[in-house]
């Protein structure tokens, strides 16, 4: 029996889109390839490290927000702070 696999709406897309041919080669494959393979490891590359204290019921909130996603909630967590430091700094007047 074959096990049935569960995708998300953009996941169904993409493979949707891949089917029908919307995607096409690059011109230069072999640069890009490095260049997306540079970005992972930098993405992946583990940092420093840090302690912090948060409220029991907020990391009980983490974890099952975590277990929600899929993730470990530490990687959640650091999820959280690069979405944060990395947007765009508020514009002021």
């Amino acid at each position: 029996m074959k096990k049935k696999t569960l995708l998300d709406k953009e996941e169904e897309k993409l493979i949707a889109d891949y089917e029908r041919g919307a995607f096409r080669p690059v011109k230069n494959q072999a640069m890009t390839r490095k260049e997306a393979m540079e970005a992972a490891r930098r993405y992946t590359r583990k940092g420093a490290r840090i302690n912090i204290r948060v409220s029991t019921a907020d990391l009980e909130m983490l974890k099952r927000r975590a277990a929600e996603e899929g993730l470990p909630y530490q990687s959640l967590i650091a999820s959280i702070l690069h979405k944060y430091v990395s947007r765009s700094a508020p514009q002021t007047n």
